[in-house]
């Protein structure tokens, strides 16, 4: 990493350059002898009351002293992705919403707040791709009422870690009391190589539907209720995968959402008397070669950090990390406050 001019350290960065990426060298309070520098690259969200803070592509925000800068420059706004097919952020995001639709939403400018009586964050929380066309101040406030109104804690959904992600608007948010509650990494990848994989799929049934037994298996949601079967029935063309296990509750399950080029693979569950025989890989090469047939050609999936098996999964069938996403949450709102 390069900071020098004419063999001295710089800082080319000034306050007008938040919202730019930029790399910087500060120095450690408490650094070990030999390791008294370190570096960040991320996000210039905010140079206030002489602090800086940058969000890293995780979400992370790291906090560096004014005075303890010793270098500093804008670079390109994000790296050049070599593998995974090419998507904007915005194109995946849309792609992603549409995989989880809410039983109801109302548009907030460019936001969109949807709701599925607190089925999955990702069906229960604000959507910003955009101006919600007013300060945001109040558009943040109007998401609070909105929630209180269906007795829901408020979230807002954003990205980190990608052209056109929302490194400023978390900031902002967590300037104003919103906490990440929630952090997990979007993937990318070729559909033709998960297709491709030597599995043996004769077991796995697809199907339009799912049933009870499907349901046993997934086991997120509790005693399942309508809004649970909208949320995961919804989508462009929707498949179901299972494989037979005992008492009637599959051995592993999956689910894929076909919409255009896309194909998402969510839901992937394996009964931990039947892990390492292959289930999970095999569910997800025969909704592969279905969503293959159906014209799509490539993959996405949502798995959280520190889920390091089926990240370890994932990289072996070749999907890389596009964006991370997070869901921002605002303590339980009080009338008093509107």
């Amino acid at each position: 990493m390069e900071f020098t001019a004419g063999g001295r350290l710089e800082v080319r960065i000034t306050r007008a350059d938040v919202g730019k990426r930029v790399s910087v060298r500060y120095v450690t309070e408490s650094g070990a002898p030999g390791e008294r520098f370190t570096d960040a690259v991320g996000v210039l969200t905010s140079w206030d009351a002489d602090v800086l803070l940058i969000t890293r592509r995780t979400g992370e925000g790291v906090r560096i002293a004014e005075s303890a800068l010793v270098a500093g420059k804008v670079v390109p706004a994000a790296p050049a992705r070599r593998r995974g097919p090419a998507a904007s952020f915005e194109e995946l995001a849309r792609v992603l919403a549409r995989a989880w639709e809410p039983v109801e939403s109302e548009p907030l400018g460019e936001w969109t707040l949807r709701a599925a009586a607190g089925f999955t964050r990702r069906a229960n929380s604000a959507l910003p791709l955009g101006d919600p066309g007013l300060p945001l101040d109040e558009a943040l406030e109007r998401v609070r009422e909105w929630y209180a109104r269906r007795d829901l804690p408020a979230y807002v959904q954003t990205a980190t870690g990608a052209e056109g992600t929302q490194e400023l608007l978390c900031a902002e948010l967590e300037r104003r009391g919103w906490r990440s509650e929630v952090s997990a990494e979007v993937r990318t990848g070729g559909l033709a190589p998960v297709a491709d994989l030597d599995a043996d799929v004769s077991s796995v049934l697809l199907s339009r539907s799912l049933d009870a037994a499907w349901l046993g298996r997934y086991n997120r949601s509790g005693e399942p209720g309508p809004h649970v079967l909208k949320v995961l029935t919804s989508g462009p063309s929707v498949w179901f995968a299972s494989v037979p296990g005992t008492e009637d509750i599959p051995a592993a399950i999956g689910r894929c959402v076909v919409d255009g080029r896309w194909a998402g693979f969510m839901a992937v569950e394996v009964d931990p008397a039947h892990r390492r025989q292959g289930l999970a890989t095999a569910v997800m090469t025969a909704l592969a070669r279905q969503a293959l047939d159906e014209g799509a050609s490539a993959a996405w999936l949502q798995v959280e950090k520190d889920n390091d098996g089926a990240r370890a999964l994932y990289e072996g069938m070749g999907f890389t990390v596009h964006h991370h996403y997070h869901h921002y949450r605002y303590g339980p709102y009080r009338a008093a406050e509107a």
